[in-house]
């Protein structure tokens, strides 16, 4: 009997420490800074020269003062396209150094009447400020609510992780913005390309549901995305 009691105590112990770990990775507010995880180095510059793995690109043997530093967000912008907008990234592929760091960041200029798609980084929060210009700036939450401003000169804002955003010129100059995002190499989901221009297409009969319109306007809207 004492036996099995020792091995139901032992029980209730395991028990426990699994319900508290699942109480803590699950709800960050709870999470002790103990247990956030660190890199075993203290960086990784990235090798774009060697084959990537579904770990990314290995670190470099030799790594030297100017794999910190990057000047390429002063490369000048051309905003005379269609969508009105230009950014010059500083990104993993662009500025190797940040690889593992989590971190970039663009040089973004906007035409007047330009537009930035909405928009998100899934996993990953936004922040930017103004440089010139005054910018609509706007971000939608998962219950439908939209929070948007506009800023100008040195006006920061900052876009939740995950949610989808945009920006737009609404001044009567070209405006420009610094932006950061938590990610050395971050994603980008487009609503408008992810919705109509999806190789094979989204059957029509799904987006005449969901905008609750008939197959000339999905066939017209998709064909403003796939030519």
């Amino acid at each position: 009997m004492a036996h099995i009691s020792q091995i139901s105590s032992f029980l209730s112990r395991v028990l426990i420490f699994l319900a508290l770990c699942i109480i803590l990775f699950t709800n960050p507010t709870l999470a002790l800074p103990a247990l956030k995880l660190n890199p075993l180095q203290d960086f990784c510059v990235a090798d774009l020269q060697a084959t990537p793995t579904n770990s990314g690109f290995p670190c470099k043997s030799q790594v030297t003062s100017e794999d910190f530093f990057y000047s390429g967000l002063n490369t000048p912008l051309n905003t005379s396209n269609p969508k009105g907008i230009a950014a010059n990234p500083a990104n993993l592929l662009t500025f190797p150094g940040l690889n593992t760091l989590g971190i970039s960041m663009y040089n973004v200029a906007i035409a007047p009447g330009g537009y930035n798609q909405p928009h998100s980084h899934p996993g990953a929060t936004e922040a930017g400020v103004v440089i010139e210009g005054w910018v609509l700036v706007g971000f939608l939450t998962t219950n439908n609510t939209l929070y948007s401003k506009v800023i100008g000169p040195g006006d920061m804002f900052v876009i939740p992780p995950g949610l989808i955003h945009y920006e737009g010129n609404v001044g009567k100059t070209q405006c420009r913005l610094l932006t950061v995002v938590a990610d050395d190499l971050p994603s980008e989901v487009g609503v408008p390309h992810t919705l109509f221009a999806t190789k094979p297409a989204i059957p029509n009969a799904v987006l005449m549901a969901a905008f609750k319109a008939d197959s000339k306007t999905i066939d017209m809207l998709r064909s403003k995305f796939t030519t």
